[in-house]
């Protein structure tokens, strides 16, 4: 449900306009350095204003309030609060029954008998990958020499980037786009088939992310093109080393030494500023709906961070699984 992992373990909570969304953090080592100020680079680069993304504008100002002492990991759960205060809650009222496509909405209100908190997606809002970014933050302390980088490669189709966003901002639609992540470093042996093999948990974990439609390992979809000896990557050393990295540093769902690459597919945000024929479940009707609020013309920019989060929690706990 909103809890993920066997010996680094994650459990989410709160509403993007409700007080606060946090992470309670179980399984951390004792020992290890955390400040405020660690988090800050990641948590800046998850936020909104720039070009192409929302205009809500929060502080996000981590408050650590258990498991650290004198800057230092205890080893109990560490619970981390971010607070909501740059709220425009009135922005929804007229979602209710008028559903926005694309969102959760629907879904939701069904599930939980309309009890569910609609403002701003609510429990399904992208603001709940804050606190995951916080969780990675404290998950690549714990893998110390493993690097983890994610960037946007593509947008709207094509790969130049501010290209993509000038063309959707104009349009007042949305793009999606794909990011791909590469982590070096990673030991031989990290995985467990076949359920908990490295592509179940990271693919597990990637599309909790909301707007996440598709994953790929390595060469991915274009493996089906090559023959078996196109594909294969031939060793090369003692330590493992392949000359080509077709299955991007896994074989058998075991990381292999090389590096790990993968890529996600991102949706276009399903908040658009476009006017939309949808059904509207009080009047039994299809009308227009105009959804109103601060969104992002493409919230494929905001990603990466999170992709290398989800990275690094699962790595992390395949790490202290080892341990």
């Amino acid at each position: 449900m909103n809890s993920f992992g066997r010996i680094f373990r994650i459990q989410i909570f709160g509403e993007s306009h409700n007080l606060a969304v946090g992470i309670v953090i179980d399984g951390c080592p004792p020992g290890i350095k955390i400040l405020e100020k660690d988090f800050i680079p990641d948590i800046e680069r998850r936020k909104g204003g720039k070009a192409g993304t929302t205009a809500r504008k929060e502080v996000d100002i981590p408050q650590i309030i258990s498991g650290v002492f004198n800057d230092y990991s205890t080893g109990s759960p560490i619970t981390i609060i971010f607070n909501n205060e740059d709220v425009k809650s009135d922005d929804y009222n007229n979602l209710v029954n008028h559903n926005r496509p694309g969102h959760a909405d629907f879904t939701a209100k069904i599930k939980y008998d309309g009890f569910n908190d609609c403002r701003g997606g609510g429990h399904f809002s992208g603001r709940l990958t804050l606190p995951i970014v916080a969780a990675g933050c404290i998950a690549k302390k714990i893998l110390k020499n493993i690097s983890i980088n994610a960037k946007l490669i593509e947008a709207g189709g094509i790969r130049n980037i501010d290209i993509a966003i000038e063309n959707a901002i104009k349009t007042n639609n949305t793009i999606g786009g794909i990011v791909e992540c590469v982590a070096k470093g990673i030991p031989v042996g990290y995985g467990e088939p076949f359920f908990d093999s490295v592509e179940s948990v990271i693919s597990h974990l990637a599309f909790a992310i909301p707007a996440i439609k598709g994953i790929e390992f390595g060469n991915g979809f274009r493996a089906v093109k090559n023959t078996g000896m196109q594909q294969n990557d031939v060793f090369i050393n003692e330590k493992g080393k392949t000359k080509t990295n077709n299955c991007g540093g896994i074989l058998g769902g075991i990381t292999n030494g090389n590096e790990l690459i993968f890529r996600v597919a991102v949706k276009p945000a399903s908040s658009i500023s476009v006017s939309q024929n949808t059904f509207n479940f009080e009047e039994n009707i299809i009308k227009p709906l105009e959804v109103k609020g601060r969104h992002d013309a493409c919230i494929a920019l905001r990603v990466p961070v999170v992709i290398e989060a989800i990275t690094a929690i699962a790595l992390a706990d395949f790490k202290l699984l080892y341990k």
